[in-house]
């Protein structure tokens, strides 16, 4: 195991109920700006519960934060706060409506230029507003890691920073408000925090047992529980509560701690994403098969480690059929010619990461020489 420091200030309120605990985690006197995203929450009820919490509070809203959200979007966010004077940020949705809080609340205190630098130059972020969260859709981790994604409408770019300064401050994780998501997001989630692992874990075999076991544990309750959550009549809270924490714990640092780490698939997700405004999961679906098969040689004795303790099976290629057939089994089509993509797009993808000069992931195993190859592989 690599030696490793490991901070992580978030406080998790988790369970039912949680919601109404949200005066008690902001400062008194402190004007709130609400972010959300396309209105759901008014619709299934988080929004009143929020509102009767934050009674006592000024609230302003910025609702449409997108999907992938833009930073044509977040800046008019930006706008508002510092227009508003606002104080503190409570991001209300899943892991677009948080990333994107967490830029607004880089970007208002943000005075070394164009806040595009933030995402797109590696500008430092030394403050940042406060943040809370209440999650509604769990996914990408957003709610206990100091990351986010953006994306640039005008460039199609697609981009990330990470910052002590925006750890949310809490995170209430209440199972019930995942009760409204359609499938299509449930699986969108469920894959989401299936490759989060899979970076963290499919990488070297050195013996690093508690980080492969905390991973494995993960993968095989995603793999699990994916059926009851696709399939159930009326939500369950036990389901619900158990992809919750999970998706939470695939992107909190505890199983990246002192292991080697890919983030190719994301980095090859998000151009599609940019390109082409797919789901970013759906993205994940097609990339990470194709990764696998082309370090099937160099990272074998992981790979069989994983098709063991995973799939139950001695076989390599085995291990990389189930995987697929897994996210298959989600409703998603995991190749990019079911979505219309032909091979032109490889040659942009191609293109726009040369462009950039920044490494695929973090194995050397996938890099720009043989993405071409990789993506091929998906059509």
């Amino acid at each position: 195991m690599e030696n490793f420091n490991y901070y992580n200030p978030v406080q998790i309120l988790f369970g039912k109920g949680k919601i109404a605990e949200i005066a008690a985690l902001i400062p008194k006197g402190f004007k709130v700006m609400l972010t959300y995203g396309g209105g759901s929450i008014k619709s299934n009820g988080v929004h009143a519960q929020v509102m009767r919490a934050l009674r006592n509070y000024e609230v302003v809203e910025f609702g449409g934060i997108e999907p992938n959200p833009r930073y044509e979007t977040l800046m008019k966010a930006v706008q508002q706060v510092q227009r508003e004077n606002i104080g503190f940020l409570l991001a209300v949705g899943g892991g677009s409506v948080i990333d994107g809080t967490k830029f607004i609340a880089a970007a208002a205190c943000f005075r070394g230029g164009d806040p595009w630098d933030i995402v797109a130059a590696g500008a430092r972020v030394t403050v940042a507003l406060p943040i809370g969260v209440v999650l509604t859709l769990p996914a990408t981790g957003s709610e206990m890691n100091a990351n986010s994604v953006v994306t640039r409408d005008s460039t199609r770019e697609k981009l990330s920073f990470a910052s002590k300064y925006v750890f949310p401050r809490f995170s209430i994780l209440d199972p019930e408000t995942t009760y409204s998501l359609p499938p299509r997001q449930l699986a969108n989630g469920i894959i989401d925090a299936f490759v989060h692992v899979m970076e963290q874990y499919y990488t070297v075999a050195r013996g690093d047992e508690i980080q492969d076991r905390f991973s494995e544990s993960i993968l095989k309750t995603l793999v699990e529980i994916a059926p009851r959550l696709m399939q159930e009549g009326a939500p369950d809270y036990q389901n619900r509560a158990t992809f919750t924490w999970a998706a939470t714990v695939a992107l909190n640092g505890w199983i990246g701690c002192g292991v080697a780490q890919d983030w190719s698939s994301h980095h090859i997700g998000h151009e599609l994403t940019a390109l082409h405004g797919m789901d970013h999961g759906v993205t994940l679906a097609i990339v990470l098969p194709g990764v696998m098969r082309a370090t099937a040689g160099s990272r074998r004795p992981k790979l069989l480690q994983y098709a063991e303790r995973v799939w139950g099976t001695d076989n390599a290629d085995q291990a990389i059929d189930a995987t697929e057939r897994f996210f298959q089994s989600l409703g998603v089509a995991t190749r990019l010619s079911a979505h219309g993509i032909g091979a032109d797009t490889i040659d942009r993808v191609e293109q726009r990461l040369r462009q950039r000069a920044i490494p695929l992931g973090g194995m050397p195993d996938v890099n720009i020489d043989n993405l071409r190859d990789i993506l091929a592989s998906r059509l």
